[in-house]
């Protein structure tokens, strides 16, 4: 996992939603050296399942909606001598008929969390929610993919971990990826970004009013209905084989 050619380290952070990922995102931000972007295929998904998220139309006008443009962009050049290109994905975004070629030269990382925590924190937002929406199937095939690559595996990063000591697991990540810890990556302003996604007003308050990884949240796990239940039972497996592999 090393720079570029140019000197870029270009790291592909994968994740479900509701797994601190914006969060992170505002760490890596705060970094003097790294640029952000911001679900980059999210439009590309929409367009492609016809699913209906908050902001819909929003968000496909907002971005490409064909995945090779995405995909040629995520390796373009940086402005002003920034050293390290910060890519927050939701796994579920990356559709089966979408080329993976792109993928080499990037340094890749998993976001993981409990999935009944992931589904109490969605259905705030949205009430639909099925196993495909947590993309923790998706999470687990490229995290294969990955590892095969590699001959070992990526890093992988529970966000439960994150909220208990962010300091450590932040450097550790970092070690992991071959840059440099910055405690800047411990605090950030509040507010809104240019850089996050149209659909932020449906996702993003608890994050525009942080400034900085919130604390642990209750150690017990959130009672979920039947029907999440049965989600969560079923995302568990996935949960668990990435777990394995978190740091420290």
């Amino acid at each position: 996992m090393t720079a570029g050619a140019d000197g870029v380290t270009r790291i592909a952070m994968w994740s479900g939603p509701r797994n601190i990922s914006t969060a992170m995102m505002r760490s890596f931000e705060n970094r003097a050296d790294t640029v952000v972007v911001d679900e980059p295929f999210y439009a590309c998904y929409l367009k492609a399942t016809g699913i209906d998220h908050p902001g819909r139309d929003l968000v496909l006008a907002s971005q490409p909606t064909d995945w090779r443009l995405v995909a040629d962009s995520l390796h373009a050049p940086l402005d002003g001598g920034k050293t390290v290109f910060y890519q927050k994905h939701m796994s579920h975004h990356l559709l089966p008929d979408m080329g993976r070629d792109w993928m080499a030269g990037l340094s890749h990382a998993f976001l993981i969390r409990h999935p009944a925590r992931m589904l109490a924190s969605y259905v705030r937002t949205r009430a639909e929610v099925s196993l495909a929406d947590l993309g923790l199937v998706e999470l687990s095939e490229l995290f294969d993919r990955e590892a095969d690559r590699l001959g070992k595996a990526p890093p992988v990063v529970d966000s439960a971990a994150v909220l208990e000591d962010p300091e450590t697991m932040l450097t550790r990540l970092c070690a992991a990826l071959e840059i440099p810890f910055d405690a800047a990556m411990l605090a950030w302003p509040a507010g809104k970004r240019d850089s996050d996604g149209v659909w932020a007003p449906w996702w993003y308050k608890s994050v525009e009013a942080s400034t900085g990884f919130a604390a642990p949240g209750p150690t017990g796990m959130p009672v979920l209905d039947a029907k999440l239940q049965r989600i969560a039972d079923a995302a568990m497996p996935h949960y668990e084989k990435l777990a394995r592999h978190a740091l420290g």
